[in-house]
């Protein structure tokens, strides 16, 4: 694992332009950019050729390649297999190597539970379903830990019944690692407030060990959610601590190996 291979993710950039949330992720030492917002908004996956190249042209121009284009989709949800096949195939013309999905809802009952058995079987039909493509297109299909996937142990599940290297996990990790840092805010709906990385109870240390120790060489990205939390702080001062910090302890992680 390399302190040179830690992208962000243009989540971080609510209210810029590619070009500019690019051009200032090179400017402060990064070398890849995850894509969840492009220009503002989220990826439209029916995005028309043009806008593509343009999306491909911007990222190249900047330096920086794209490591993961990252979806709304939930397997759980009725029918996301087209969706799933568009953002595929819009990876494969950007060049990414994984495009990310949700789990989403699953019942509440238990392992045992039919109800749950059925919709994890479905969820990995529509991953075995495009495997295929993402194969054919050399792309991978990385499932994030959240919704009721938030347990590795249930995306471990749905992996286990989907025979394909094509799927993965990303842990927010596996085909991708994602980092932020949270302190606990009872007051809060989920219960967490976004914080300055190192400033929280998150393990994200700990966390780049266990990468380093199982012999990781993927992507660390940084995914500082201010479309979603505008009252953290701007990306100018997240963005730059957060690299600073992540080379910090990477460093100190492959010095002690």
């Amino acid at each position: 694992m390399s302190a040179r291979r830690i992208a962000f993710s243009t989540l971080a950039f609510p209210d810029a332009t590619l070009a500019e949330a690019v051009a200032l992720g090179r400017s402060w030492g990064y070398t890849g950019v995850e894509l969840r917002l492009v220009d503002g908004e989220l990826i439209d996956p029916a995005m028309p050729a043009a806008g593509r190249a343009a999306v491909r042209r911007t990222a190249s121009a900047a330096g920086l390649p794209i490591v993961a284009v990252d979806s709304s989709i939930r397997l759980t949800d009725d029918d996301p297999g087209r969706e799933l096949r568009q953002f595929l195939e819009l990876a494969s013309d950007w060049e990414a190597p994984l495009v990310r999905v949700f789990g989403g809802a699953l019942p509440d009952g238990g392992p045992g539970d039919a109800g749950r058995r059925a919709r994890l079987a479905a969820a990995a039909r529509v991953l075995e379903t495009a495997a295929g493509v993402a194969e054919r297109l050399g792309v991978a299909i990385g499932v994030e830990t959240h919704d009721s996937f938030s347990s590795a142990r249930v995306v471990a599940e749905l992996l286990a019944l989907v025979d394909a290297p094509s799927v993965g996990a990303v842990w927010d990790s596996h085909l991708l690692a994602q980092v932020k840092d949270a302190r606990r805010a009872p007051e809060r709906a989920d219960g967490w407030q976004l914080v300055l990385l190192g400033e929280g109870e998150v393990p994200v240390r700990e966390m780049l060990a266990v990468l380093a120790a199982g012999g990781y060489q993927g992507w660390i990205s940084v995914e500082w959610e201010k479309r979603w939390h505008g009252e953290i702080e701007a990306p100018e001062v997240a963005l730059p601590e957060h690299l600073a910090l992540l080379s910090t302890w990477m460093n100190e992680t492959e010095e002690t190996a």
